[in-house]
């Protein structure tokens, strides 16, 4: 089986064979990527290319831009290892005809990737992927397809700086540093650069784990190396303990999640879900932009939850809800301010990054910090405003993948008209409602206090299995308890169908 180039690209193991990451698939996928290009009119354009520090990156990287150069392209090689917000941000800043990203992201220490973007610096749309896989599959044998090596190159070396002035314009002077932040980079390579930021937005009292700080593309400390997965970020919120941290901050592998540990008001430390950190951050950024003429946009995927929707609609902003996926969460609509999706990945600045960036986000988090306190304390009151939010996952892993298909169809023909006591309706979304069709089934229901369910089921797109997203809510002033509502939220999730 030969790997497929999808929306965002190739991901798989590092190995021989079409089903690999290997030179010979990269070359063959740059020479497809070349073909599209040159149809596309872009001929001796610029494309900007950067690589993790995973195994193989080097060998990927060379072989991608060397093939790019014996093309006729204008290749700007980014130096060194460094987080996938560069390559982003540097093919919108040179109106580059494409950027590459050789990554994986937060996937496990056997895989590598090859992360496109097009002009603008967003991740590329269908038919687009359909027509360079179309191509990458008339492409000749990979010792076929010339290379030529490319030199150092100005532009490249100065990109890094450029992302830091980019910050500096886009947050402000520096703030005066009252804020000890305890950060990791989870073995990739977002550490230096984060801490970079950090220090030119004021914040100097930084403390890392060391044991996870340097790239290392075996990451020896984490199963998964995801700050999402549990136990991944242990390290951090000890260390965030033991040097009386005020903010803990993780950033995945290449740099464009990032997860926020808080300590709440008993002592104890917890990571705030994606949804969580949504609200705090989509809240602030409205902050900057409102009132306006023209109501700024905010973007959540329809399986993120929907706190930030119902502060938007009350502060006179449009929230918009996207297919899941950056791709389509930043071509959401204008003028967009902030997107982001509940599997930690957040975009605080869409006019200089088309795409998640963990580390502006980490530099909003800081800031934020700094201007009001406890982060625990600042989403306690969001809550207590706009009605409380709890979010969860199930996932359902199966053997074969048409128990997905069966699974949906039983949703969508024989669907639960309770959960957890609240009558639910549902919609089949690939059909129903006026937002964007996908294969999905959304849950919906509200009691008569007012209290909320809401689930969406989708198939992975990336893995055997289904996922439930779920979420209970309750009206501004309601006398539920945070623990009550996370109580009907695993009833909720312990209702939902487990086979077909």
């Amino acid at each position: 089986m030969t790997l497929r180039f999808g929306t965002a690209g190739l991901r798989g193991p590092v190995r021989e064979g079409p089903d690999g990451m290997n030179v010979g698939t990269v070359t063959r996928a740059t020479a497809g990527l070349v073909h599209w290009l040159a149809a596309q009119g872009d001929s001796g354009a610029a494309v900007v290319v950067g690589r993790d520090a995973r195994h193989g990156s080097a060998d990927f990287f060379a072989a991608t831009t060397q093939v790019l150069a014996a093309a006729g392209f204008d290749v700007v090689a980014l130096p060194a290892p460094g987080p996938t917000p560069l390559v982003a941000f540097a093919t919108r800043l040179l109106n580059a005809a494409a950027g590459v990203m050789i990554t994986a992201s937060h996937n496990p220490a056997g895989d590598n990737g090859y992360k496109v973007y097009v002009r603008g610096g967003a991740q590329l749309l269908s038919p687009a992927d359909r027509e360079i896989e179309a191509a990458i599959t008339a492409a000749p044998p990979a010792e076929q397809v010339p290379r030529r090596a490319v030199p150092a190159d100005p532009r490249a070396a100065a990109i890094a700086e450029q992302y830091l002035a980019r910050l500096d314009a886009r947050f402000g002077p520096p703030v005066a540093d009252g804020v000890r932040i305890a950060l990791t980079a989870m073995h990739g390579v977002g550490g230096m650069l984060a801490r970079e930021a950090l220090a030119r937005n004021g914040f100097t009292d930084v403390h890392v784990v060391a044991e996870q700080f340097a790239p290392d593309p075996d990451f020896p400390t984490v199963a998964f190396p995801n700050p999402e997965e549990p136990g991944a970020t242990d390290l951090l919120l000890a260390l965030a303990q033991e040097c009386s941290a005020d903010l803990a901050l993780a950033l995945d592998p290449d740099a464009d999640r990032c997860a926020v540990g808080v300590r709440g008001a008993d002592g104890t430390w917890r990571m705030l879900t994606g949804d969580e950190t949504g609200a705090l951050l989509g809240d602030a950024v409205l902050d900057e932009h409102l009132p306006a003429a023209v109501p700024p946009v905010v973007a959540s995927s329809i399986v993120s939850g929907t706190l930030l929707h119902t502060i938007a609609a009350a502060r006179g902003a449009r929230a918009v809800r996207t297919l899941t996926g950056f791709k389509w969460l930043v071509r959401a609509g204008e003028p967009l301010v902030y997107a982001y999706e509940e599997a930690l990945g957040h975009c605080v600045d869409p006019a200089a990054v088309r795409d998640k960036d963990g580390i502006s986000a980490a530099a909003a988090l800081a800031r934020l910090a700094a201007a009001r306190g406890s982060l625990a304390a600042v989403l306690d009151d969001l809550q207590e405003r706009y009605g409380r939010h709890a979010t969860a996952q199930r996932s359902l892993r199966v053997d074969h993948v048409a128990q997905i298909g069966a699974l949906m169809s039983r949703l969508r023909t024989d669907p639960p008209s309770t959960l957890a006591g609240i009558d639910v309706t549902a919609a089949d979304l690939l059909r129903d409602g006026p937002g964007p069709h996908t294969d999905a089934v959304e849950l919906t229901g509200v009691d008569a206090a007012g209290i909320a369910v809401r689930v969406v089921a989708r198939p992975s797109g990336t893995e055997p299995k289904l996922k439930y997203y779920a979420q209970v809510s309750t009206p501004p002033g309601a006398e539920v308890g945070a623990g009550q509502l996370d109580d009907l939220l695993e009833r909720v999730l312990a209702e939902l169908p487990g086979e077909a």
